[in-house]
């Protein structure tokens, strides 16, 4: 009796180990082909994406500079510290049809409340802005997310420098001051290649 149960044993015990390694190269299998499969979506989706991203940053430049007919010179990346951080800029130089300088547009990125927080700014040549975008989707709907609005953001126009003084919008303190800090951070970007 003792060896027909040690029998059933070791015939149960060889299925588990069986299934066991089933189970395992079942699910490294599955995990192989969902990953070819989101590694061949990605290369699908990548070229459209990037496009897109070009064609965003193309029109964003446009309205910051405040028109429609401006060459923009190859990107110029510059890295400063500020608070003890390094922080990286991206400068488009700008000039009309005929070649004369109109400014610069300096993309900025800080901490928002909701993440990353992206400002671009367009200066004219004397380094006074001329209008400023962010991209504040990543805030709070209805709070943080207003002050990416351009009644807040003609607030920056015309000044150069310091704008350390510009209060955008009470209730949002945190993208309020994200969005200030990012030009602030543009303007001094500017100011280190002029």
């Amino acid at each position: 009796m003792r060896s027909l149960l040690r029998n059933k044993e070791d015939r149960d015990m060889q299925k588990l180990e069986s299934s066991l390694k089933n189970m395992v190269l079942v699910l490294v299998g599955v995990a192989l082909i969902v990953g070819a499969v989101l590694a061949y979506i990605n290369h699908l989706t990548s070229g459209p994406i990037a496009e897109k991203a070009a064609q965003s940053l193309a029109a964003g430049i446009k309205s910051v500079m405040g028109t429609e007919e401006l060459q923009v010179a190859e990107p110029e990346e510059v890295k400063q510290e500020f608070g003890g951080k390094e922080f990286s800029f991206t400068i488009h130089k700008c000039s009309d049809k005929s070649g004369k300088q109109l400014g610069a547009a300096v993309e900025s990125t800080t901490g928002g409340f909701g993440g990353d927080l992206k400002v671009l700014v367009g200066f004219d040549t004397e380094g006074k802005i001329l209008s400023v975008k962010a991209n504040v989707s990543t805030e709070t709907q209805g709070v943080g997310s207003k002050v990416g609005e351009a009644s807040m953001l003609e607030k920056f126009e015309g000044l150069s420098g310091d704008v350390s003084g510009v209060t955008l919008k009470t209730g949002a303190t945190f993208t309020s001051n994200a969005v200030r800090d990012g030009v602030q951070a543009a303007c001094a970007a500017l100011a280190a290649i002029q």
